[in-house]
C-alpha cells in the first residue's frame, strides 16, 4: 500500500470528472473567438495570488521570500512555442493543484457546457469564459500541454507540479522551485504560435490587463501601466491625459465634450472616468453612435461593453468603471440582479444628471452643443425613467417663437406666462423655421403668448409622458377649443356667407376623406388656412411617434379652417363662384393641405407638390395650353 509520504514524492495519474472533460473538449474543439481571453484569466489569476499573499502579509511575516518583490512575469519563446507566465503570489502545494486545478464545481461546469452548447460553438468567449470558475482552463484553446510548478508561501511547503494534456488525465507529482509563487508553462498549438511572439503579448496585456495593480513584465519590459487613470485622484490627473484615454477608448479624435472623473467608497467602491463627446457620431475607423463603457473589477477587464451600467438613455456615454466590490465572475445576465451593479448604476446616474444641471448652469454655451447632439436622448429618458424625472425635466431645453436662436428651459418659459394664461403651449413642425410659420401661431402672435417649437421627432414620443409641467398643462395650438386669455379678433371677412360656403364645398369635395369638414376660422389673422386636431384625434404626436418609428403613419382626417378674411381666400372664393370646376381651385385647396402638412413635419412625400406647383405658377402668369 501507498503511503502518503510515498505518493507526495511520486508523479500519480488523476482522472478529471465527468463534467471537467465536457469543459476540458469545449475549450479544446468549440471555442475558437476571442482566444486571447487565456492569458487575461492567467493573468488575473496571479493577480488574485498576488493580492492573497499582501493581505497575508499585513499580520504575517512567517511566510517564504517575505522580501520578494510582487511581479507577474511573462516569457514567449518562439522557437520552442512556449510561453511561460509567472507570479510571486501565494504559490499552491500539492493537495491545493489537485483541488483547484483538478475540479471544478459541478453545477458550475454543468452551466458552463450548457452556455457554451447554445452558442453551438461560435459563443463569444469573453463573455463566458470566467464566469462559471472555470478561466483557468481557457488555456486549451490554444496549448495542447500545460505544465504548472508552485510553492505555497507556508514555510514548510514543498514545491509541486500539475500537467495535463486536455484529456481525461492530469499529472501530479514533485518538482523544483527555490521561489514562492507559481509558474505556468504553456506548449502552444501550431495554430496559436502566435502567441509566443512578444508584440501580441504586449498587445493584448495592454487590451485586458492594462491596469492590473502589479507589474507585468514581458521579458524585461514593463507591459502595463498598472496604475489606472481612473483610480487616481482628479487633481493628479492632466487634461491632455483625459484626452489620450479618451482616443484609446474611442478612436475619436474629437476632443470629449467633458468628463466626469468619480471615485467613492460608499454606498459601493467605484473607480470611473465617463466622457461624454462633442459630437452624436463619432470615430474615424469606426464609425458609430453609441458609447461603450468597459467594466473592470479589481483592475481586470470584465466586459467590453457593459450596457446595462446605464440607463439606456446614457448610450451615448463612453468610458471606464472598475469596482472592488465587484466579483470577477459576473455576467450579463446577472447584472441586472446584482445589488452591486445596482448601487453603480443608481450611482453614476445621479451623478451624470447633476454633472449636466451644473453643465447648464456654468456654461450655457457648452450646454446648448451638448444638446444640439444629445438633446433628443434626454428627451427619451423622461419617458422611460420616471425615477428620474424631476432631474430630467431641469434638463429639457426648446425653441421659442420669442427666443430666437436660444434655448429655454420649462421654468422660464413659467415665469414668462402672460397675464391669465393657464397652460403652456406648443407648436410642432418639422424645422425652427416651419414651426414659427405655422398658421396655428397667429391668435397667440396677437396676443403675445410665448409658444415652445418641437422640431423633433422625439418631441412626440417625450408628449407621451410630459403632460404637464407644474400644474400647468401642456397643450398643442392646432387643438381646436382652445379658450386663449385677452381678445383678439380673427381677420375683418373679405367674401359673403355664400361665396364663403361655395369655397368650402369645393374644397371638400377636391380633399375628400382626408378632411372631416371645411369651415371658417374665427382665429386666423395672417395665414390663409390651417389644419385643427379634433377633440377625439391622437394628434400629430401620434403620428410623429410613427415616424419615430419608421413606419409609415396613416394621417388622421382633420378639419380645415379657411381664413375669410385673407386675399387668397377671398380671389379663390371668386374664382369657384365664377368657374365651379376650376382647376386652379383645386389645385390651391391640394397645395394649402399640403402647406399645412409640410410645416408640420408630417408630408410623406414633397416632391409630389413640384407638377402641381408648376401649374399654379403657370396660371399666375397667365400661361394658357
Amino acid at each position: 500500500m501507498t503511503t502518503d509520504q510515498e505518493q507526495t514524492n511520486t508523479a500519480e495519474s488523476l482522472s478529471f470528472k465527468a463534467e471537467v472533460q465536457q469543459v476540458l473538449h469545449i475549450l479544446a474543439h468549440s471555442l475558437y473567438t476571442d482566444r486571447e481571453i487565456f492569458l487575461r484569466e492567467l493573468i488575473s489569476n496571479a493577480s488574485d495570488a498576488l493580492n492573497r499573499i499582501q493581505f497575508e502579509m499585513l499580520t504575517n511575516r512567517d511566510v517564504r521570500d517575505p522580501e520578494v518583490e510582487l511581479k507577474i512575469e511573462i516569457n514567449a519563446d518562439k522557437e520552442a512555442r512556449t510561453l511561460t507566465i509567472s507570479d510571486t503570489g501565494t504559490g499552491m502545494t500539492r493537495d491545493e493543484l489537485v483541488e483547484h486545478l483538478g475540479t471544478i464545481a459541478q453545477s458550475s461546469a454543468r452551466a458552463f457546457v450548457q452556455r457554451a452548447k447554445q452558442g453551438e460553438g461560435s459563443t463569444n468567449a469573453s463573455e463566458i469564459i470566467g464566469q462559471f470558475g472555470v478561466g483557468f482552463y481557457s488555456v486549451f484553446m490554444v496549448a495542447d500541454k500545460v505544465t504548472v510548478v508552485s510553492r505555497s508561501f507556508r514555510p514548510d511547503a514543498e514545491a509541486a507540479m500539475w500537467e495535463a494534456t486536455g484529456g481525461a488525465e492530469f499529472v501530479v507529482g514533485p518538482a523544483e522551485r527555490e521561489q514562492r509563487g507559481t509558474t505556468i508553462t504553456l506548449h502552444l498549438k501550431e495554430d496559436a504560435s502566435d502567441f509566443a511572439d512578444t508584440w501580441r503579448i504586449e498587445q493584448t496585456i495592454k487590451r485586458h490587463s492594462d491596469f492590473v495593480a502589479f507589474p507585468i513584465l514581458v521579458g524585461e519590459k514593463q507591459a502595463n501601466q498598472q496604475k489606472a487613470l481612473w483610480r487616481r485622484a482628479p487633481r493628479e490627473v492632466e487634461a491632455d491625459q483625459y484626452k489620450e484615454l479618451y482616443r484609446q477608448l474611442t478612436l475619436d479624435m474629437e476632443e470629449p465634450l467633458m468628463q466626469l472623473h468619480l471615485s467613492t467608497d460608499a454606498p459601493v467602491d467605484l473607480h470611473s472616468i465617463l466622457f461624454f463627446p462633442s459630437k452624436r457620431e463619432r470615430g474615424i475607423i469606426e464609425r458609430r453612435v453609441e458609447g461603450k463603457i468597459k467594466l473592470y473589477s479589481r483592475k481586470v477587464l470584465i466586459q467590453e461593453d457593459a450596457r446595462d451600467l446605464l440607463p439606456n438613455y446614457f448610450r451615448f456615454i463612453e468610458g471606464v468603471v472598475d469596482s472592488e466590490d465587484l466579483p470577477l465572475n459576473v455576467s450579463r445576465e446577472s447584472v441586472q440582479s446584482s445589488p452591486v451593479m445596482q448601487r453603480i448604476k443608481k450611482t453614476l446616474t445621479s451623478r451624470l444628471h447633476r454633472e449636466l444641471n451644473d453643465l447648464a448652469e456654468k456654461d450655457s454655451a457648452k450646454f446648448a452643443a451638448f444638446w444640439q447632439e444629445f438633446g433628443p436622448f434626454i428627451k427619451e429618458g423622461l419617458v422611460t425613467d420616471y425615477e428620474s424625472r424631476n432631474d430630467l425635466l431641469k434638463l429639457l431645453r426648446f425653441q421659442t417663437t420669442t427666443s430666437g436662436d436660444d434655448l429655454t428651459t420649462l421654468a422660464a418659459y413659467k415665469e414668462r406666462l402672460v397675464e391669465g394664461q393657464q397652460e403652456i403651449y406648443y407648436v410642432m413642425g418639422s424645422t425652427a423655421e416651419a414651426a414659427r410659420n405655422s398658421p396655428h401661431l397667429d391668435p397667440f402672435t396677437a396676443r403675445n403668448i410665448e409658444v415652445l417649437l418641437f422640431t423633433d421627432l422625439m418631441d412626440g414620443y417625450m408628449l407621451s409622458s410630459l403632460r404637464e409641467y407644474e400644474g400647468l398643462k401642456l397643450r398643442n395650438v392646432d387643438e381646436a377649443d382652445i379658450a386663449l386669455p385677452g381678445e383678439a379678433a380673427g381677420a375683418e371677412p373679405q367674401i359673403d356667407d355664400a361665396q364663403f360656403a361655395s369655397l368650402a364645398e369645393r374644397f371638400a369635395a377636391v380633399l375628400g376623406d382626408r378632411l372631416k369638414e371645411v369651415r371658417a376660422s374665427k382665429v386666423l389673422r395672417d395665414s390663409p388656412a390651417r389644419l385643427v386636431a379634433g377633440e377625439a384625434d391622437y394628434g400629430r404626436e401620434m403620428q410623429r411617434i410613427q415616424q419615430l418609428l419608421g413606419r409609415e403613419a396613416e394621417l388622421q382626417a382633420r378639419v380645415m379652417e379657411l381664413n375669410p378674411g385673407h386675399p387668397l381666400i377671398a380671389a379663390l372664393a371668386r374664382r369657384a363662384a365664377e368657374h365651379a370646376d376650376d382647376p386652379v381651385v383645386a389645385a390651391a385647396a391640394e397645395q394649402l393641405y399640403d402647406n399645412a402638412l409640410l410645416l408640420e413635419g408630417l408630408h410623406q412625400n414633397p416632391a409630389a407638390m413640384v407638377p402641381r406647383l408648376l401649374k399654379l405658377l403657370e396660371a399666375a402668369a397667365g400661361v394658357n395650353k
